[in-house]
């Protein structure tokens, strides 16, 4: 199994900038990207990492078995993360306890300062836990709203 470790994708920092406010001096930290496989498509602005893919950036962790980032003139548009399920990880600002967070797909929106999560989506900090088949987090004015997945029966359940 080929181990690929990608250090000059330090562009892709602040791609997950936590559930809540993360560490402030996450951002001055190298970011490490590992993944089985990477292809990466300058023209189209595709890069996409398959198998095994773990992204380190100080407190930050993210996990897929697979990541697409899509640019644009070098600033990253969006980012997907899919796995079973794709794990996030990271420390806010004034806090002793990460945030954690799950689902099948996450997906970021850098223009619209936007994290999604769907599929059996799940986030925790603080021994607070939210779970619904779609959590929507507007990162610019710290709401999160779940719910509204469009699978039957969805509930949104905090504990």
């Amino acid at each position: 199994m080929r181990n690929i470790s990608i250090l000059w994708l330090a562009l892709l920092g602040g791609a997950w900038p936590g559930l809540a406010a993360a560490l402030s001096s996450d951002r001055n930290q190298p970011m490490y990207v590992e993944a089985d496989r990477a292809d990466i498509d300058d023209k189209r602005g595709v890069s996409v990492y398959r198998g095994n893919v773990k992204i380190t950036q100080g407190t930050l962790q993210l996990t897929a078995a697979e990541l697409t980032v899509h640019s644009k003139g070098g600033d990253i548009v969006k980012a997907v993360a899919v796995g079973q399920p794709a794990t996030y990880r990271q420390r806010p600002d004034g806090k002793e306890q990460d945030v954690e967070a799950e689902a099948l797909r996450m997906e970021y929106y850098a223009t619209e300062q936007k994290i999604i999560l769907l599929d059996k989506a799940e986030v925790r900090q603080a021994g607070d836990t939210f779970r619904s088949d779609k959590i929507h987090y507007d990162i610019a004015k710290d709401v999160v709203n779940a719910g509204g997945g469009g699978t039957p029966g969805d509930r949104v359940r905090i504990t």
